[in-house]
């Protein structure tokens, strides 16, 4: 079959991309197997092995590569430098000991199995022992794990293991039968270009990248924001590229040096989107690049080694995990993410055969094997997720999944205008941990004086109250200026996010009602309390006794509060709240007739005395 990517039929082959993956994920989904399964067989079934709708699986995987960029950007958002350095432990000691023990384990077996030399054997085990990030940080993500105790240790060791892609690249040359004399000085290059471009990024995360994401943020121009964020990944990532290093590692590095901007949540909502996308091309690139002729050829050995090199994986990782003081429990979940050879394999093998450390033959076996771990090993993770439910112990808490360190307990609030700030100023004096968005970008420079970050994002968004950690919030509170605002966002709260208590800010009593309608549940107006405090105080003045000026004040309140509710229930019809009318009423009945000051004054309170 001709390549529809040829003879302008592009779209021909988005379509065929689409369509692959809305009906294998969701089948893959309801059968209880993931995302990722569905996606790998999706691309097996579309690729040249399969139906051979695509043929070019070389070319979509080197663009489906930028799922997995923006996805470590992400996480670099999500990871801040001080909870990094938190991690240096499980970063140096765990991830180092775990590509140590496994390459070394691995090394041997693929010494002893496949025709190669005993270096050869050596870049084999260490291809093998890279896991792969994309399988993982989805695995982890379905799981809602990311930011539990398991999750960061996993995430600690595929960290070391994208620091480790520039040496083992650099080792590759050095030991080739046919290595240059001056392969010391090409490989020291290579790492001064790294540690220069390192060098270039921190510089403009930490001193360019603010300023200009607040400049585009004057401008309004929500796709322009879009564009710069896809520009400071695709930007970051091509460099660390050129420079030799893991595309990966320099999104993440740029994602870090983000963390703490006030753009952060922005940044996030305006990716996301890409992301999700991209990473669903890599997973059916993959499926595509699996040759299914040498895998049949090669089936027995193929299917040995697969449940091999995921089996020892795990052991390892379990091990490892339980030495460091993990519980059973935990250690389980993490093997089992960790268990796919990495994507680095397919850079590693093709590099490995070009200097003749390894056969043509057998590194294309190596790679398909790289890739049938991938398919595997989400299956293998599902069912040590199994295990894990069964053998826990009756004491031993299930992993913690889907709460960040210090989120129980949080409030988000949405507006940090005259009245978000005073509302802030009551939660910080009781160290209530508060995150709060606001789209006014003088506002947010404003508020470095709070002792707090306030980012930029716009509430109205659903992406951006993803983001922000709407799904962690105990409270939402909105306080925005704009009534068709709080309305809009009380709506979207109320249905994306059931478990939060929605505390709003109404603009008046016809506003009060209609939130109430809505699912508010608490709000306040904003002129209530400060007329009744206004009013309470000049009865005070004149009567001299603030008790019956309080009790006067309570009373107001309680039967204020009264007619609301009944006002509410006769709104509680559809479109009530637009049919009765509610006008200005005493709450205590006159004593004497109103009466104008004026002519004017004076036919103005007799019209408004004549019956509607």
């Amino acid at each position: 079959m001709s390549d529809p990517g040829q003879s302008g039929g592009f779209l021909i082959s988005i379509l065929i991309f689409l369509a692959s993956a809305v009906v294998a994920v969701p089948l893959f989904r309801f059968a209880g197997l993931g995302a990722v399964i569905g996606y790998l067989v999706a691309g097996v079934a579309i690729g040249p092995s399969g139906f051979g709708l695509i043929s070019d699986a070389a070319t979509t995987l080197d663009i489906a590569e930028l799922g997995v960029v923006l996805l470590l950007f992400i996480v670099g958002l999500e990871l801040k430098p001080s909870r990094l350095a938190a991690m240096r432990t499980d970063i140096l000691l765990l991830g180092s000991a775990q590509m140590a023990v496994t390459a070394a384990a691995l090394a041997s077996l693929a010494f002893i199995v496949f025709p190669m030399s005993l270096w050869g054997s050596i870049i084999t085990g260490i291809a093998l022992a890279f896991s792969a990030t994309a399988v993982a940080l989805q695995l982890l993500e379905e799981r809602g794990a990311l930011q539990s105790k398991y999750g960061r240790r996993a995430f600690a060791v595929l960290l070391m293991q994208d620091m480790l892609v520039v040496p083992v690249l650099a080792l590759v040359p050095f030991v080739a039968p046919r290595a240059a004399t001056n392969d010391w000085h090409s490989t020291l290059s290579h790492m001064g270009i790294g540690l220069a471009s390192i060098a270039a990024v921190v510089f403009a995360g930490r001193y360019l990248l603010n300023p200009l994401f607040r400049i585009l943020a004057h401008t309004g121009a929500r796709e322009v924001m879009t564009a710069s964020a896809l520009l400071v990944v695709l930007g970051t990532a091509m460099l660390m590229e050129h420079a030799g290093m893991s595309m990966a590692l320099g999104a993440f590095l740029a994602g870090l040096l983000l963390s703490e901007s006030a753009f952060r949540h922005e940044l996030e909502a305006n990716i996301e989107p890409f992301r999700g996308l991209l990473m669903g091309l890599f997973f059916m690139s993959v499926g595509m690049s699996i040759d299914i002729s040498l895998v049949a050829k090669q089936a027995g050995l193929l299917l040995i080694a697969c449940l091999g090199v995921v089996v020892l994986k795990s052991i390892i990782v379990y091990g490892l995990m339980r030495l460091s003081r993990s519980t059973h429990c935990e250690s389980l979940s993490a093997a089992g993410v960790l268990t796919p050879a990495g994507e680095f394999s397919f850079v590693l093998f093709p590099l490995a055969a070009s200097y003749y450390l390894l056969p043509i033959e057998t590194a294309n076996l190596l790679s398909a094997l790289a890739a049938l771990t991938m398919v595997t090993g989400p299956l293998v993770a599902k069912l040590i997720e199994k295990i894990s439910e069964r053998t826990r112990g009756p004491d031993e808490p299930l992993p913690a999944e889907g709460v960040p360190d210090g989120a129980r307990g949080n409030v988000l609030v949405i507006g940090f205008g005259r009245f978000g700030q005073m509302a802030v100023q009551v939660l910080l004096a009781a160290r209530v941990d508060v995150t709060v968005i606001d789209k006014d970008i003088e506002r947010i420079r404003n508020a470095s004086r709070f002792g707090f970050k306030v980012y930029f994002g716009d509430g109205t968004r659903l992406d951006v109250l993803h983001a922000s950690g709407a799904n962690e919030a105990r409270i939402i509170a909105i306080c925005v200026d704009k009534k068709e605002q709080a309305s809009l966002i009380v709506e979207l709260v109320k249905q994306h996010f059931p478990l939060a208590r929605i505390h709003v800010r109404a603009f008046d009593r016809i506003h009060a009602i209609d939130l109430y309608k809505k699912g508010a549940d608490f709000l306040v107006r904003e002129t209530f309390e400060s007329a009744l405090q206004f009013g309470g105080e000049t009865l005070a003045e004149i009567i001299e006794d603030r008790a019956q000026m309080a009790d006067a004040v309570e009373d107001v309140r309680r039967r204020d509060l009264a007619r609301l509710a009944m006002q509410q229930a006769g709104a509680s019809f559809p479109d009530a709240v637009a049919a009765i009318q509610i006008v200005p009423e005493p709450l205590t009945p006159p004593l004497k007739k109103a009466r104008g000051l004026s002519d004017e004054t004076q036919d103005i309170v007799e019209k408004a005395d004549e019956p509607a």
